[in-house]
Formats: C-alpha cells, sequence, structure tokens
C-alpha cells in the first residue's frame, strides 16, 4: 500500500509503505506507555542513574537475542553518524534532565516537555512530505501549506497533552515560569531532546537504506548512561532491592528495547503520516498505565484531555482525507 497524503507517507522518501510495518510501529506506543511506570518503581530501588544505566544494559542484552544487529558495514555510515548521534543525544538528554529537576513538580514539567516530540514530528513531517505534493517551482509555498493544514490539530492535541499530564490541578504556569527561570538547564535539555527525536523519526529513514540501527545505537546509550552514573557519585543501593524492583527492571528494558526496535521498523518501513499522528497517544496512554501501575487515580482533566488528544488526531486526519 503506497501512501503519499495527508500530512505527509513514507512514500514521499521513495519507498512503498507497508500496513504491516505500520501496525508495528504503532504497537511501539502501546509498549512505551508501560515505560514511566516501570521506571519509576525502578528509580525507587536502584536510584535514578543507577535504575536507568541497568535498565539500557538489560534492554541490550534483550536486543541482542531477539534483534540482532546486521554488520556495521551494511549500514551507511551517514545513518550511523547523525542517527546514532540524534539517538544517544535524546536519549541522555531525557536522562539528564529528569536527574537535574529538583522538586516532582518540576519534573512533571519537564516530562511535559519532552511530550512535545509528537507536535514537532507533526509539523516537520507535513514540511518535509507537504513539498513533495507542491510539485514544480511551488515547494516553498506547499510546506507552509502543509504546515499550515495541520497546526490546528496539534495545537489541540498539544492542549489535550498538558492537560492530561498536569495532573489533578492542571499546569500552574507561573510556578513553571519561576522554576524555568530557577534552573533552565533541563528544560533547555530536554526541549533539545525532544527536538533531537523529531528530526531522528522523520528523518533519519530516508538515509537508513532499509537498515535498523537500534541495536547498535542502544550499547551507546547504555555506556552513556553508566558513565553519568558514575560522575554522579552516586552508589549502590544499601539494601538488596526487592524482587519486585527486579521484575520492574526487566519489564521496563523491555519496554524500552521493544518500543524503540518497533518504532524503528515501522518509521523504516510503515507510514509517517498515520504514526505521526498516532505519536499523540504516547503521553495519555504513559500516564494511564502508570497510574495502573502506582495505584493513581485519574481525573476529569485527564479525561479531557485525552479527549482533546484525540480531537487533534482526529482533525489532522480529516484533513488529510479531504486533501484526497
Amino acid at each position: 500500500m503506497a501512501d503519499g497524503s495527508g500530512i505527509g507517507g513514507a512514500a514521499g522518501m521513495g519507498h512503498v509503505v507497508s500496513a504491516r510495518a505500520t501496525s508495528v510501529g504503532l504497537l511501539a506506543i502501546a509498549v512505551w506507555s508501560l515505560m514511566t511506570g516501570l521506571v519509576r518503581v525502578v528509580a525507587d530501588s536502584f536510584g535514578a542513574t543507577l535504575g536507568s544505566a541497568m535498565i539500557y544494559t538489560v534492554g541490550v542484552v534483550m536486543l541482542m537475542v531477539f534483534h540482532r544487529p546486521a554488520p556495521l558495514r551494511e549500514y551507511p555510515r551517514k545513518y550511523l553518524l547523525i542517527g546514532g548521534s540524534l539517538f544517544v543525544f535524546y536519549e541522555s538528554a531525557i536522562s539528564l534532565s529528569i536527574g537535574m529537576a529538583t522538586t516532582a513538580a518540576s519534573s512533571v514539567e519537564v516530562s511535559l516537555v519532552n511530550y512535545l516530540w509528537p507536535t514537532m514530528m507533526v509539523l516537520l513531517t507535513a514540511a518535509v512530505f507537504g513539498a513533495s505534493h507542491a510539485g514544480g517551482t511551488g515547494k516553498t509555498s506547499g510546506r507552509a501549506r502543509a504546515v499550515l493544514r495541520v497546526l490546528p490539530g496539534a495545537i489541540v492535541a498539544t492542549a489535550g497533552v498538558v492537560l492530561a499530564v498536569g495532573g489533578n490541578n492542571g499546569l500552574d504556569w507561573a510556578l513553571a515560569a519561576g522554576h524555568i527561570a530557577e534552573n533552565p538547564l533541563p528544560y533547555v535539555l530536554t526541549f533539545a531532546g525532544a527536538f533531537a527525536w523529531s528530526v531522528y523519526a522523520v528523518f533519519t529513514p530516508a538515509m537508513a537504506k532499509g537498515k535498523d540501527g537500534t541495536s547498535v545505537f542502544f550499547p551507546l546509550v547504555a555506556v552513556v548512561l553508566w558513565a553519568i552514573h558514575f560522575a554522579s557519585g552516586q552508589g549502590w543501593p544499601a539494601a538488596v532491592p526487592p524482587v519486585h524492583a527486579w521484575l520492574a527492571l526487566i519489564g521496563a528494558a523491555a519496554s524500552i528495547a521493544g518500543g524503540y526496535a518497533c518504532w524503528g521498523y515501522g518509521i523504516l518501513h510503515g507510514s509517517m503520516t498515520t504514526l505521526a499522528m498516532a505519536s499523540y497517544a504516547a503521553p495519555v496512554l504513559s500516564t494511564v498505565a502508570s497510574a495502573v501501575l502506582l495505584g493513581l487515580a485519574l481525573s476529569l482533566p485527564f479525561w479531557c484531555g485525552a479527549l482533546l488528544v484525540a480531537a487533534g488526531s482526529l482533525l489532522n486526519w480529516w484533513i488529510g482525507r479531504r486533501k484526497r
């Protein structure tokens, strides 16, 4: 099935889009939803930096067993260099920014900044693939029109993410501004990471030539996270963590590594149109899963935010269908 419509299809990158690959990419969003709650359990038992390093180390082992990489010589060098740098930077930036957040409120705010990546991905996809439909000398105006078409849906869905993830009392903008002024680095870092991830998702498939580098990049992330842990000066847990913490460690590793493997396959061979719009569901599903795993109640603002996310995604889908 070829898809060159809507806010952009992978066909615009010169290959036929696979419905199966799109489904695998969508599975990544569902699998990632388990990540936040499981990582929270691991961090509480092992510590933030040690827990992250251990999760990615176990993830590397899983990928080597179930998703072994091709020989390095088969990967395009440009993809390894640029894609690898973006992948490692994103993971390191998110880990560092969460570690540098000084309060629970600022941690939520940092996570909200990270969740700007679906909006960035939608807008980048529209800009990149919108040009392919403009034709001739109208490529610049075609990009602008494509971005403007998806902007209303992106705004609605992003507002939904803020409402859904902001907690029972919503997001206190004045307090958030104060936190940013006091400690801007984690916010800047996570914003840069979110942008890097959206660039990775939109641009690296054309560089990859069909090769998924997830299993190549993952060990690099693990090395960086171990370096961060040792540099932080944090030690090992005073007592051996309970069994449920070790199970959460395995579950978090499976969620993260499996999610990235599915996402890598999806963006290489699936529809960027569908994946970009569906990516808005990531923070909502993550909040639901975290509430279940951590025993939290979901408030009315969450459900209102979830409806806005769905409405924004459906709006972009409808605009894409009208364009046909």
